[in-house]
């Protein structure tokens, strides 16, 4: 049976408050549209005939229905066939939670995301063990990897053909478990949970560093932005490394003694001065007890929980809690095997 690819395309990633107080990148429609494009492309030359695609009414679709049209005019048959999941429209993360939840029921062997850490965030939470192949399209992007969208297509297109073994086309990826009054798990996080101060959700966006006084993360990388810079800028953890790093923040950055003070880029074109008091390894499957009495819980950049003085936070980090396509070593044993060529490998004479 040919596989069949889901795809969710947030169409207002990258348009909160870091927009207007940074110099974030706000890609239009046509872009999202564009880049749409060139992944279903890359997706039919391995191919892949069949899409699902989370509806939406920020007018994505209409795009790529014409610029399919275009080239059925010109007599290209370079696309898949795309099909809506039927579902109603609110616009808001519910959609993306329902889409993927429809998606994966219905067999998808992979799902492409284009969005931000949110928007991946709201698949993880969904997807099972369907992998993901995620595009940035979002304010911070520190989850998906930069990339050309045409070769995540590649990528995703040669690993759910099977003309990739499954131990090189796809790699396990962390998150961190919120817990709250020992109960279930309350929500989740990809890349860092920040504990702040102010009890409101308010903008939802985290930007203002006066108030972080807890940072955990599952990678920490000093190539991204974001909370999860601090922790990079400090000691680098590896995605592909087992558990992660806790850091204990103090108020406005101040320079007391036995206070390390660290100019992290925590938006795009923001830099902003935090002081450390501590940082220390997050092993995965323990539970760690935040100091932070009252305030809001931050995952992957954006406030979403509140909690007081009476509630009892848990964080743990899971080491293998959801799959993505590892696009590099996809492209890499795509060149090495010459799968793009239809000539197989010869064999080197032994000297």
């Amino acid at each position: 049976m040919a596989p069949v690819v889901g795809i969710v395309a947030n169409p207002v990633s990258a348009r909160d408050i870091r927009r207007v107080v940074a110099n974030a990148t706000s890609l239009q429609i046509a872009d999202r549209a564009n880049i749409l494009l060139r992944v279903l492309a890359a997706l039919h030359a391995c191919g892949v005939r069949d899409v699902l695609m989370m509806p939406e009414n920020g007018g994505i679709r209409a795009h790529v229905d014409r610029g399919m049209m275009r080239a059925r005019a010109r007599g290209e048959d370079i696309y898949p066939a795309l099909h809506p999941v039927a579902m109603p429209v609110t616009g808001t993360v519910a959609d993306t939670h329902r889409a993927t939840a429809e998606m994966r029921r219905a067999g998808v062997a992979a799902l492409v995301v284009l969005g931000g850490d949110g928007t991946h965030r709201a698949v993880a939470a969904e997807c099972g063990t369907v992998p993901i192949a995620g595009i940035s399209t979002g304010t911070n992007n520190a989850f998906p990897e930069h990339r050309e969208p045409t070769i995540t297509g590649l990528a995703t297109g040669l690993a759910v053909t099977g003309r990739v073994p499954p131990h090189i086309a796809f790699i396990a990826n962390k998150r961190i478990d919120v817990s709250l009054n020992g109960g279930a798990v309350t929500d989740m996080a990809l890349v860092d949970v920040a504990l702040v101060t102010e009890r409101y959700i308010g903008a939802r966006a985290l930007w203002r560093t006066e108030n972080f006084r807890e940072l955990y993360v599952t990678f920490a990388d000093p190539e991204v932005i974001g909370m999860s810079a601090i922790a990079g800028l400090l000691e680098p953890v590896g995605r592909d490394e087992s558990g992660g790093l806790m850091v204990r923040l103090s108020p406005d950055g101040d320079c007391r003694k036995g206070i390390t003070t660290l100019n992290a880029p925590i938006a795009p074109g923001m830099m902003a001065q935090v002081g450390v008091t501590d940082w220390r390894r997050m092993p995965a499957d323990v539970a760690f007890v935040p100091e932070v009495a009252a305030g809001s819980v931050a995952l992957d950049g954006e406030r979403e929980l509140s909690f007081t003085e009476r509630d009892r936070l848990s964080l743990t980090l899971r080491d293998d809690a959801f799959r993505t396509v590892n696009v590099a070593a996809v492209m890499r044993h795509a060149g090495q095997n010459r799968l793009l060529t239809g000539t197989p490998v010869p064999v080197t004479a032994a000297f």
